[in-house]
């Protein structure tokens, strides 16, 4: 009888044991309404939680004219990229937030051989023009537990199943930097609206041990036409549509891509300094520092 309960005390024990290995306690999902939890979550989407480890997205797609009376045009193929990287910073008001730099690129492309384009022939004008491929730098952005509107931050998307998804629209209507001084007598303002759809699957976003999360991009703007176009005020907009990736690695972008970073953009191997303190940069304001002579334009000759 003794041997038979210490044979039954022992198996008890052992199994009381494996229980309690297999069911130690396992972190908790992140929670999209959690400011805290949101805050990584946002981090996760646009970067990394480890600070200045570099994130690269890539996409592609089409650019098209619009115009009254006329069927829209396919004007460019589009290929961007955008090499990005986050750092932790504090608010007094806002609180504990993270900052991310990044540099972006987005090349015309012939419509037929998807060569980059160097130079352009304008349809309506009979012209032939300079392209100016867009290469902003930088292009930073705050994020805090609070928001500017003072409340505490959470997740503006949608969750079913194992997949996420976040929509973002941001309309733009500022003075035109190429404009005079009497932009609002005029009208001589820039007129644009850029859209973005984020989503992928819930586990790498919501798991707190991941420090980067598995994100597919749409990107779709709507704006004045492009100043090297030299459309000289003539009616109508350029929209762009595209779709990409939060690449797992800077060289899973296309050749075409790497051979312009590596013959044109060099420094677009690496996200700008953690502290960069520089004001953002728009095509536009590129295109104005190109005209007057701040920055050359890389040689296609």
């Amino acid at each position: 009888m003794r041997t038979f309960r210490n044979a039954a005390l022992t198996a008890l024990l052992t199994a009381t044991a494996l229980f309690t290995v297999d069911s130690a306690p396992v972190a908790a999902e992140l929670d999209p309404m959690d400011p805290d939890d949101a805050l990584t979550i946002g981090r996760k989407i646009g970067c990394s939680t480890v600070d200045g480890e570099a994130i690269t997205y890539w996409w592609h797609g089409k650019a098209y004219s619009r115009r009254q009376g006329e069927r829209d045009r396919l004007l460019f193929l589009v290929e961007g990229m955008n090499i990005r990287a986050c750092s932790s910073v504090e608010d007094e008001q806002r609180g504990e937030g993270y900052k991310l730099v990044s540099r972006e690129i987005l090349l015309y492309k012939d419509p037929e051989t998807g060569e980059v384009l160097s130079k352009w022939d304008n349809p309506w004008t009979g012209e032939t023009v300079d392209v100016l491929h867009v290469a902003n730098d930088p292009v930073n952005f705050t994020a805090y537990k609070i928001g500017r509107d003072g409340r505490p931050s959470t997740f503006r998307g949608d969750f079913l199943g194992d997949r996420w998804w976040q929509t973002n629209t941001f309309p733009l209507f500022y003075p035109n930097p190429l404009a005079g001084e009497y932009q609002q007598e005029i009208g001589g303002t820039y007129h644009a609206t850029e859209m973005f759809n984020f989503l992928g699957d819930t586990e790498s976003l919501l798991d707190p041990e991941t420090t980067t999360a598995e994100v597919q991009v749409g990107w779709v703007r709507m704006s004045d036409w492009l100043p090297w176009m030299m459309m000289e005020g003539r009616e109508g907009v350029i929209y762009m549509h595209t779709a990409g990736r939060k690449l797992d690695s800077f060289d899973d972008m296309s050749a075409t891509m790497k051979a312009e970073i590596d013959q044109h953009y060099p420094e677009y191997v690496s996200p700008p300094p953690l502290d960069d303190p520089r004001r953002n940069e728009t095509s536009w304001i590129y295109y104005q520092k190109i005209r007057d002579g701040e920055r050359t334009a890389p040689d296609r000759d």
